[in-house]
């Protein structure tokens, strides 16, 4: 099997999607990783968002659920 690299610059456009898919993929688990860990640590939602150059509320939507579910304590808004 060729690698991503290998599939990126190939001629055929099947393994050059083939890439695209697996690069997706693994920014999507290291997005997932670096925002658990910045939050266990103490980041704000704000924080993160910045980060990734979204508002607070895209990465809340995109990543709360899951945080809770891994048993990451999250920071409630102060009113």
């Amino acid at each position: 099997m060729a690698s991503v690299s290998e599939r990126a610059v190939s001629q055929d456009p099947a393994e050059q999607l083939a890439a695209v898919v697996a690069l997706r993929r693994l920014a999507d688990q290291m997005e997932d990783s670096a925002v658990e860990k910045a939050m266990r640590t103490g980041w704000s939602w704000m924080e993160v968002a910045e980060a990734l150059g979204v508002t607070r509320q895209a990465v809340h939507k995109k990543h709360a659920r899951r945080l809770i579910d891994v048993g990451v304590e999250l920071k409630r808004r102060m009113k």
